[in-house]
């Protein structure tokens, strides 16, 4: 990590900033949390290392200066949801310093967690996700691998994955026979997602098209015969969405949200769909019963004599 390309003196802290995220690496986070870390951690060094000043040792930070800094965030009128993951970060810092036995507490527990603003997703209607997806399958666009771009696109609407668990796919987490996935979501826990049959032939189709790569076990790869990044699938869906829907709003997420709204509409268990999304909490999953009421109520009040 290049601290020193960044104007951030050699110290005690950046020193161990450096040696939590190698922890990190050492416990499989995924690379997205990593880069969300470093930047995090990146921009809490910068502010405690004004000109000519190192920054303070970790022991010598308090929940007063923990407090400046926040303030600071606020003043740049960040969104409470960034505030939140900043701190997140900084309190996993603590955490592991901690347990090293650098610092003696971990003052960032005691700093308030703002909070943060309950908003529902927007959530595409399974018409809009359909001629989305569909529309992916003609050729009028003459895009050079279109067999995987259909693939991508009927895994994420009929699996509900998350865009890093679609790119950290490999080869041998495909059950082509039974129909299922082995899916490696956040803090690389694992589990079964079945493959729809839609989703199954897209993707059949596409591995009947792969290129051989042999020291490449990803299942979706790019012009170099490389894994398909996240960055790399984002991209794609942005560019069909612009082409297909003229939204170019929608991102890979907005799948996974459709995803569990239509299993749910349609009668679904909440706790099945807490399994196949991998939530490792019931609440998270709960919001998408607030956007099935949202829906219920716009119903209700366009249609009921009495609205």
């Amino acid at each position: 990590m290049p601290w020193k390309a960044i104007g951030v003196p050699a110290s005690e802290l950046a020193s161990q900033v450096e040696r939590y995220l190698q922890e990190l690496v050492r416990e499989n986070a995924s690379p997205h949390s990593i880069r969300a870390y470093e930047a995090d951690l990146r921009q809490f060094l910068e502010y405690f290392s004004p000109p000519d000043l190192a920054p303070p040792e970790p022991r010598a930070i308090d929940v007063l200066m923990l407090r400046e800094w926040l303030a600071g965030l606020y003043r740049d009128e960040l969104s409470a949801v960034t505030i939140r993951r900043k701190l997140a970060a900084i309190r996993g810092l603590f955490r592991f310093l901690l347990r090293e036995g650098v610092v003696t507490t971990n003052v960032a527990r005691l700093v308030r967690t703002p909070k943060a603003p309950k908003t529902l997703p927007e959530v595409m209607t399974a018409e809009q996700a359909n001629r989305l997806v569909d529309g992916v399958a003609t050729d009028e666009m003459e895009r050079p691998f279109p067999a995987r771009d259909r693939a991508i696109f009927e895994l994420l609407y009929g699996c509900g994955l998350r865009v890093s668990e679609l790119a950290g796919l490999d080869l041998e987490d495909v059950d082509r026979g039974e129909g299922w996935l082995r899916v490696r979501g956040k803090g690389r826990k694992e589990r079964q997602v079945p493959l729809p049959g839609k989703a199954a032939e897209a993707l059949e189709r596409y591995l009947e098209e792969r290129p051989v790569a042999r020291d490449e076990r990803a299942v979706f790869l790019n012009h170099r015969s490389k894994r398909l990044t996240d960055r790399g699938i984002r991209g794609i869906v942005k560019f069909y969405a612009t082409y297909v829907s003229g939204d170019p709003s929608v991102h890979p997420h907005s799948f996974r949200h459709a995803y569990a709204t239509h299993l749910l509409a349609d009668g679904a268990d909440l706790r099945a769909i807490q399994e196949l999304l991998g939530h490792a909490r019931l609440s998270t999953t709960q919001k998408y019963t607030q956007v099935s009421l949202t829906d219920l109520m716009a119903v209700y009040d366009k249609a009921h004599p009495k609205a």
